[in-house]
């Protein structure tokens, strides 16, 4: 059986590499399909899994149906799928959890089947979308994590003090919390390892400058680690923190499974179009789900509440512990390692 990935963006490899890796065991053939060429450090760790592509976005369509794979798999609402559904199966495992309403609008996209995480939010989907096909699997970029098979962060290597308490900052591109932290927050944070995993598009896109010059002036605090491009998992991240700081941003949701304390930012940067009476289309942007961070861990409205929220958050990580584990059952659904089988047995059992 012939299953290609398609990675339009770098960020999605984390999503689905636990499903090569469970497919190249049952001995599919397997493709990745990069829209632009990947780094070099990325191509060859994927080398032995899968036959690699490098294909423009105005090529996709004629590639794909020369190739005559039995399934195409998008991380994306992709409307090339209605060109290729008479040539082939396609299957969408979205790049997150939410909170925003893509996550929801995802399925309006042509694609006929979605792998989703849990039973709470397949029932909400069909409701939204009779017509389409999902199969609750779990969620699989966190599989690695469960099965003890992530690499974690070696703190000494990185110059930092491994009996430090660990900071995870994650922010999302946009709306993100980046431009209203002062420049020297990481002096005052000298007590703790401070990891900063930025979403890929705050390193790659011209509009979000601002935020590359901020990370390059923080990495240079000695207890500051700032993740290059090419670490695009954020799972030794993760595996390594013991809270994690982001805005209404899926990563929460996949740090809460972890049951971890975490803390939700909401002095947002926004743009001239989102002020006032405007601000509808922020929330425009976000789906229901974003009532949850208001419950799965400390809300902070103004930088300077973040520090005693992190000393209380690491003294009391039990805080919100009920609630974490409510919303992991309805959010992240399974949490047991066997995501990725999941969908890998799918795939191939509906070729």
């Amino acid at each position: 059986m012939k299953i290609l990935f398609d990675v339009a963006y770098l960020y999605y490899l984390p999503h689905f590499s636990p499903v090569l890796e469970e497919l190249k065991a049952k001995g599919a053939e397997l493709g990745i399909v990069f829209h632009s060429e990947p780094p070099a450090a990325i191509r060859t760790q994927l080398a032995p899994v899968a036959e690699i592509h490098i294909i423009n976005e105005d090529n996709l369509v004629s590639f794909y149906i020369a190739q005559q794979p039995d399934w195409i798999v998008f991380g994306h609402a992709a409307e090339i799928a209605e060109q290729l559904n008479k040539h082939t199966k396609t299957a969408l495992i979205l790049h997150g959890l939410g909170p925003k309403s893509t996550y929801y609008n995802a399925s309006s996209s042509p694609i006929q089947f979605r792998f989703v995480e849990s039973e709470y939010r397949k029932k909400t989907l069909q409701q939204l979308y009779p017509e389409k096909t999902f199969i609750t699997t779990g969620y699989t970029k966190l599989d690695p994590l469960v099965n003890g098979t992530s690499e974690v962060i070696n703190l000494a290597d990185k110059g930092l003090v491994p009996d430090k308490p660990t900071i995870l900052y994650s922010p999302t591109f946009y709306p993100s919390t980046i431009e209203n932290f002062p420049k020297d927050w990481p002096e005052q944070f000298a007590d703790y390892n401070i990891l900063i995993k930025p979403h890929y598009l705050s390193l790659i896109k011209s509009a979000y400058k601002k935020q590359r010059e901020l990370f390059e002036h923080w990495k240079n605090y000695p207890n500051v680690y700032l993740a290059s491009p090419e670490e695009q998992s954020l799972l030794p991240f993760m595996a390594t923190a013991d809270l994690m700081i982001s805005e209404t941003s899926s990563a929460l949701f996949e740090f809460m499974a972890l049951n971890k304390p975490v803390i939700v930012g909401h002095f947002l940067k926004l743009r001239v179009g989102y002020w006032g009476f405007l601000k509808f289309r922020l929330q425009k942007r976000l789906s229901d789900d974003y009532q949850l961070f208001k419950e799965i861990g400390t809300n902070i409205h103004h930088y300077r509440e973040l520090k005693s929220a992190v000393e209380n958050n690491l003294k009391n990580p039990k805080l919100f512990e009920s609630q974490r584990l409510k919303y992991i059952e309805q959010i992240v659904g399974a949490v047991d390692g066997q995501a990725s089988k999941r969908v890998a047995n799918f795939l191939l059992s509906h070729s």
